[in-house]
This record gives C-alpha cells, sequence and structure tokens, in this order.
C-alpha cells in the first residue's frame, strides 16, 4: 500500500513538472546534515525508497536533503502523506529556493536554475499561449477565522496596494522588515519606516520572486513573503500557553512538545514525537540570592552544557549551552521577589527554525498572576544526581588526588586525566597537566586559577616500618559523599611484586574512586600515592593494593621546579586529627567528555 501511495505521488509530481517551470516551486526539506559526505549518504538511501531526492548546500554551510521540486498544493500533498505513511521525519517542512544555494545530488543537477517555457519560432503570430498560474495558486487556502474558504485576495496596483499599506498597524510594518531582513534583502533597523530602504529592499524581494519591482508591496505579495517566512515554523503548531500555575503566558510548540509533570521550581514539557525538543517553564519565589543560586545550579544540569556564552545580571541571567547534538537557551528575570523564566532546548543544525521558534516564545512572554511552590506535583524519581527532575552534569570519570604545595598542584592517578576534555577540581576548577609519569601511573595536574588549599602533603622521605598501620584517603564513592574516606590497612612490602623499589604493596581493600589518593602513616605524612591494579590476567586478592613510592613523586615534581614540604616526624595522630589533615589535603578529580 506505501509503496503504491508512493507511485501516485510520483505520477502527479511527474505531470506537474511543466506547471513547476512556471510557477514558483517550493520543496520539502526532510533532512539536514552538518558534512557533505554524510548527506551524500542520506540523499543516496532516501532516493533508494523515494523520488524527487535532491541535496543543496545551505547558507548556513550545512547540508539539505529536499524532495521536489513542486508546486505548493503538489508539496503539502506530499508532506501530509509521506508524514502519515512515516517514511519521512515529522518535523519536515515546506522550504523555498531562496534558502538553497548549490546542488550536490544528483551529480550534475541544477534545479534551483529552472529554465522557463519558450514558444516555438514556428508558432503563429497569434497562437494563443496558456496563462501562466497565479502565485496565490501555490499558497494555502485562505479560510476566516472559522475555517470557511474564502476567495482569493486580488492583485493590487501601485496606488491600491499603498492605500492597503496605510492600513497596517506598526506591528504589521515592522513584521515585514522582519521578514525582509530574514530574505536577505534588508539590513537596516526595524523601525516600521518605509524609508528608500525598505523600498529597495522591496523591490529586490519582488525582483526575486518574479513580481514587478515597484517597491510597493501589494496584499498578495506581503502574504507571500510572509508565508515564506513562517514556512520554517510549519508542523510546530505554536499555541499560546496560560499556566495560571506557574504564573507564566507564553507560545510554545505543542505539535513537537507535550506536558508532563510539575516539579518546581520547573513545569515540564518533553517531545511528543520525532523531534528532540524540551521547553521547562521557572517559577519560584525568591530574592537576588535565590536568582543567583539558581543561576548556578542550571549549570550543573545536563541541559545546559558548559559551551557557550552566559551572563548574570543583577535582576536575571542568561545561559546559552551549545552541546554536541543540541542547543539550549535559558532566560530568568527577578521582578517582585518572584523569579519567573524558561528554557528551551532544540536539536542542533537546526539554528533557522530554533532562532525563529525562540524569538516567538521571548515576544510572548509574559509574567501572570501565580507562582509554583515546592510542594507543587508530584514528586518523581528521588535521586541525589537529579534536580527537580533533571540530571545532573557529571563527570565520566572520577578519582582522587592530594594537593603538594600551596599554590594548588595536585598529583593524582594518570588514568584520571587520559582523554579528558575538560579536567575539574571538586568539580568547579579547572586544572590542566603540567607532568606525568605512566609507567607509575601518576600525573601532577595545575589549576587554571589559583587556589590555597586549606593544607597540603608533607611527604615522608624516611623509610617506613614493615607492618605499620598506613591509610588511604579517597572519595571512595565517586563524589556521592562530600567528604574523602579514610581506609586502614598495613604496609605490607617495601617493593612491589617484581621487586620494584619505586612501588610499595599495601594490605589495604581499597575502590576505584580511592586511586590517585594520598597514602598516609600514622603521623599523617604522605608515603606515596595509591596506583590503579596492576592490568593482566592475574585476579588478585581483595586486600591488595599498591602505591607509587614517595622519592619517585617528590623527583617528578622537583624537575617540573616545584618545591614540597618534607615531614619532620611527630607522634602518632588521633583518628579524628588525621582524618581532618587527610580531608584538607584530599581532593575529588573529575575526567569529562
Amino acid at each position: 500500500m506505501l509503496r503504491f501511495i508512493i507511485a501516485i505521488i510520483g505520477v502527479v509530481a511527474c505531470l506537474s513538472r511543466p506547471l513547476v517551470a512556471q510557477e514558483e516551486v517550493v520543496w520539502v526539506q526532510i533532512e539536514a546534515n552538518s558534512t557533505l559526505a554524510e548527506a551524500q549518504q542520506r540523499a543516496r538511501a532516501y532516493a533508494a525508497e523515494l523520488p524527487d531526492v535532491n541535496g543543496f548546500s545551505l547558507l548556513s554551510g550545512w547540508y539539505a536533503i529536499a524532495l521536489g521540486p513542486y508546486t505548493r498544493p503538489d508539496a503539502e500533498q506530499v508532506l501530509r502523506v509521506y508524514r502519515a505513511q512515516r517514511v519521512i521525519p515529522n518535523d519536515s517542512y515546506i522550504a523555498f529556493t531562496s534558502a538553497y544555494r548549490q546542488q550536490f545530488w544528483p551529480v550534475g543537477a541544477d534545479l534551483l536554475n529552472l529554465p522557463q517555457p519558450e514558444v516555438p519560432e514556428d508558432a503563429p503570430v497569434d497562437a494563443p499561449v496558456a496563462a501562466l498560474p497565479d502565485v496565490a495558486d501555490t499558497l494555502p487556502e485562505p479560510t476566516d477565522a472559522d475555517g470557511i474558504p474564502q476567495p482569493p485576495l486580488p492583485d493590487e496596483s501601485p496606488n491600491e496596494a499603498r492605500a492597503s499599506e496605510a492600513q497596517l498597524t506598526r506591528e504589521g510594518r515592522d513584521a515585514l522588515q522582519v521578514a525582509l531582513k530574514w530574505a536577505g534583502f534588508y539590513d537596516g533597523a526595524i523601525d516600521g519606516a518605509f524609508g528608500r530602504g525598505t523600498r529597495s529592499s522591496m523591490a529586490a524581494w519582488q525582483s526575486a520572486n518574479n513580481f514587478e519591482p515597484t517597491g510597493i508591496l501589494t496584499t498578495l505579495q506581503r502574504e507571500t513573503l510572509l508565508a515564506q517566512y513562517n514556512a520554517v515554523l510549519e508542523g510546530l503548531d505554536l499555541q499560546l500557553v496560560r499556566d495560571t500555575t506557574a504564573g507564566i503566558e507564553m507560545v510554545l510548540p505543542l505539535g513537537v512538545l507535550r506536558f508532563d509533570r510539575v516539579e518546581a521550581p520547573f513545569v515540564h514539557y518533553e517531545p511528543s514525537g520525532d523531534i528532540d525538543a524540551r521547553v521547562l517553564l521557572i517559577s519560584q519565589e525568591g530574592d537576588q540570592a535565590a536568582l543567583f543560586g539558581l543561576y548556578d545550579i542550571m549549570q550543573t544540569l545536563q541541559i545546559v552544557p558548559t559551551e557557550g556564552p552566559r551572563e548574570r545580571r543583577e535582576d536575571g541571567f542568561t545561559l546559552i549551552g551549545q552541546g554536541g547534538d543540541f542547543v539550549s537557551h535559558t532566560e530568568v528575570s527577578l521582578r517582585n521577589g518572584r523569579v519567573k523564566g524558561f528554557t528551551l532546548k532544540w536539536p542542533a543544525g537546526d539554528e533557522d527554525r530554533r532562532l525563529r521558534l525562540l524569538g516567538e516564545m521571548q515576544k510572548s512572554f509574559v509574567r501572570i498572576d501565580g507562582v509554583l511552590d515546592f510542594s507543587a506535583g508530584m514528586p518523581g524519581e528521588q535521586r541525589i544526581d537529579l534536580v527537580s527532575g533533571l540530571a545532573i552534569r557529571k563527570p565520566k570519570l572520577t578519582r582522587s588526588g592530594f594537593y603538594v604545595d600551596n599554590a594548588g598542584t595536585v598529583v593524582t592517578s594518570a588514568d584520571a586525566v587520559a582523554g579528558c576534555s575538560r579536567i575539574t577540581l571538586d568539580n568547579d576548577t579547572d586544572a590542566q597537566v603540567i607532568g606525568a609519569d605512566n609507567a607509575l601511573g601518576f600525573a601532577v595536574l595545575q589549576p587554571r586559577r589559583p587556589l590555597a588549599p586549606i593544607s597540603s602533603a608533607r611527604f615522608q622521605t624516611a623509610t617506613p616500618r614493615l607492618q605499620s598501620e598506613v591509610s588511604v584517603a579517597g572519595f571512595s564513592y565517586g563524589g556521592i559523599l562530600s567528604a574523602p574516606t579514610l581506609t586502614f590497612g598495613r604496609l605490607a612490602d617495601l617493593r612491589g611484586l617484581n621487586g620494584e623499589d619505586s612501588i610499595k604493596r599495601l594490605e589495604l581493600e581499597a575502590l576505584e574512586g580511592d586511586i590517585g589518593g594520598p597514602v598516609l602513616d600514622a603521623a599523617g605524612a604522605v608515603l606515596g600515592m595509591l596506583r590503579p591494579m596492576p592490568e593482566g590476567g592475574r585476579q588478585l586478592p581483595q586486600n591488595v593494593s599498591f602505591s607509587v613510592d614517595a622519592a619517585a613523586i617528590t623527583g617528578a615534581l622537583d624537575q617540573l621546579g616545584l618545591s614540597v614540604s618534607q615531614a619532620d616526624g611527630g607522634a602518632s595522630l588521633h583518628p579524628v586529627d588525621l582524618t581532618r589533615r587527610a580531608n584538607e589535603m584530599t581532593v575529588l578529580v573529575g575526567c569529562w567528555d
């Protein structure tokens, strides 16, 4: 049945091709890709199933796959049937030729410059010429507010066009300038004044769209321009939503979103189809401290990637997060003791629609009576890595480390910082690798901004006694606990299993999160760093661990020009004092994608 419908549409499209050459043509854009190779592969796959598959480069540098060319009615039929049969994505939409730059698929095709029909030289002089279809035929049938079809608007003379133009409101005149700017014909201010610059842009748009370049848009031409401008929003089903609980009124794309839940301070709208979009309405009581606290919290959420501009003001903030596959935009403001705003998450690579949608949401945002309280909504999954139902952004791997000087230099395990796009100390301070010994498995980190740790390591240079009590300080559970854990054991051997002088063997049952943490003697001096278990096929007993010797670490630090403190002996510390000293020098090291 599906192939039959596709075949019928193909026949209709083929029969309409002579008309397409004469009418304004449109396309059904079904996909966009960031690379030419990927776009060619996807176009080839679509062409195996669908007719009229074309590929064009976009002004943004991406590559679009589109079906066509069609007249507007044919394009709407193709879009409707293919969506219903799920052979094209639900977010496909009607696009205009002005959006495309150059055709790359099929190879050698050039449908952006369709030939115009010519009258045969041997045709009689008085031979009748078929009338070209009116541009209005390519537009949707006009209806009134009740959906009753209305007769098409007649075209106008320049005087009539000027008279109808005079009836426009300021908002209507602004909208035309905005549409002309979007189409690339106008670069002046949006001021509703139709001066020389606006008139010139109107004439340029008329020429590009096969109208007489009078510089005065007729009613029909104004509707055509605005239809082009709004085509990118087709299928989003923008509707004004009035949420009296949150006290927010704004336009939302209910064609791709659905209301999901309330978890203060957020009202969640989740995807309803194939477009991975999301909207949060933000609403809570609060003062400036609450506003700034929300600013900090929002930046820990996965929905706000770390890359992108952000601005905090006295009465509000803006966060733009640019991730690998999505972009999020958050706007929040403080008025009369109430913090309100919104977040829009939208797939990357769809900038035209994202920016248009964002603009509609910004224009329509209105504060009304009402505000969420923290008892609003039923609690969802309760986990410490969720904030009001939103996942907190987390590093891909965490290990322990310890400060070795008063400038915040850190020693940690080399595996903790391998292949990281970003390294953090305690999740909030960026750091960089300044040295490493991969054979022994440790690395040296330097914070990117000045730090002043409460305490740093004092290295034990004397040879410790066998079977003496030792401990390891580390974030055993990957930062779930706010402070490091102290794990006790004994020094089993001054050498490694293969007799290595720079490795000590411990009788101590450590966890993976402890790796990179300091190994301490009973007086709180650092004997070394807990290193990963040796790789290989052998399974060692659970209470076997290894540490890098303090002398190897201090030697590497000396080569980097860093001075460290040495232990001056001392009596054993009470467990409470030992724990405090370990906490002051131990730091959580995070490796991020």
